[in-house]
């Protein structure tokens, strides 16, 4: 049984519909990508599971029906979400901003945050710094250590490469890595930058003005005629 599951989800913004029929599953222990250009319904996607856009259809997660569940209780059972542009607290500082992963979370804020300080070690360092006085590729990896910290069975990243250096992409998505070999931690990652996000996932959706039009293998959607000439450039 996939540990999520979306099956023919829609999705509208007042008359504008956003999703047609998403179908998507992840198994526990995968990373999934989603890609698609700006538009295709990524976000919605990831917006839908997290009870946060109203939704027709089955979303599952762990076998429990989620769809219309409030954004609250779906964070209790232990997705964490953290959305384009990142959604730090700017007045907050580092510190303080992790401990907000901390509310409704599982376990023990001291011993999470340890675990999220030997991911980012610049954190214990700069913690009493205003969050908005970070660079973008730090305040991305605050905010990922903030989803951290609330020990998330299902980690969703929405375009977490959007504004960052190339270097900085890599140090992300070598950490996301990490995260999913060494903890085990399923991750549902959706973004642009394809060629980065194939690389790290073991499976990938494409969606086209929202519908899923390609599925696959990441080695298969690399192979892919439209997603190489669309997405990856050759």
């Amino acid at each position: 049984m996939p540990l999520l599951e979306l099956t023919g989800v829609f999705a509208r913004y007042g008359p504008i519909r956003a999703l047609h029929g998403v179908s998507l599953k992840v198994d526990e222990g995968e990373v999934v990508a989603v890609l698609g250009a700006n538009g295709a319904g990524k976000t919605t996607t990831l917006r839908s599971i997290s009870g946060m856009t109203r939704t027709s259809g089955e979303i599952t997660f762990d076998g429990r029906r989620i769809a219309r569940k409030s954004t609250e209780s779906v964070a209790r059972l232990g997705i964490a979400h953290v959305p384009e542009g990142r959604g730090l607290f700017p007045e907050l500082t580092v510190w303080e901003n992790l401990r907000m992963g901390a509310v409704g979370g599982r376990g023990d804020f001291a011993e999470a945050a340890e675990r999220v300080v030997g991911y980012f070690p610049w954190i214990e360092r700069r913690r009493d710094q205003a969050s908005a006085t970070l660079s973008g590729g730090e305040q991305q990896m605050l905010a990922l250590g903030r989803a951290l910290v609330s020990r998330p069975r299902l980690l969703m990243l929405d375009e977490p490469s959007l504004g960052l250096a190339p270097t900085v992409v890599r140090e992300l998505f070598a950490t996301v890595r990490r995260l999913n070999e060494d903890d085990g931690l399923t991750v549902l990652v959706v973004e642009q930058n394809a060629q980065i996000a194939l690389e790290v996932a073991s499976r990938a959706y494409v969606l086209e003005v929202g519908k899923v039009a390609v599925e696959g293998t990441s080695d298969e959607l690399a192979r892919h005629e439209g997603v190489r000439k669309s997405y990856l450039g050759y």
